[in-house]
């Protein structure tokens, strides 16, 4: 399974989507948050990963080491826009999964996803255990349960 993009592909995809203006800024704890969400759903939908890299179980939810590296300078700040992202190099069939991400799960408050994530298996799974790594056979099964769900 080779992912497409990077994650910080997704994130700044995601970050594109933000807008100041009706006030849907996104801090470091909820762009952590949608793009665990976009990595579950694409193992859900297309048995494929989006990105390679892994997702850790922290104390406040599944992050991206490398992601929370990248915008820990924001602290729980607004992340900005970023200016020189090409939309273009997004796979139209990746765009619509995010997308629908976004649109279900962006309406959340960081904090209220970051509760979200705590009840659901992989993450739950990953902690209790101590794993660091959620694994992507947890997060494919769970998701799965949910498509089933929302059919």
């Amino acid at each position: 399974m080779e992912a497409k993009m990077s994650c910080r592909d997704v994130a700044k995809y995601f970050l594109t989507l933000s807008d100041e203006e009706v006030g849907e800024l996104l801090s470091n704890l909820k762009l952590q948050k949608l793009v665990y969400y976009a990595q579950g759903f694409s193992l859900a939908i297309n048995d494929q990963q989006l990105f390679s890299d892994s997702i850790e179980a922290w104390a406040h939810g599944p992050v991206i080491p490398t992601l929370y590296r990248d915008y820990k300078p924001y602290e729980s700040a607004p992340i900005p826009r970023p200016d020189n992202f090409n939309l273009n190099r997004i796979d139209p069939n990746i765009k619509d999964l995010l997308d629908e991400v976004y649109s279900v799960f962006g309406q959340f408050s960081a904090w209220k996803l970051r509760n979200m994530t705590h009840e659901e298996p992989p993450w739950k799974e990953a902690w209790e255990t101590n794993d660091k790594i959620i694994s992507e056979d947890s997060m494919k099964s769970y998701f799965k349960t949910l498509l089933v769900e929302n059919g």
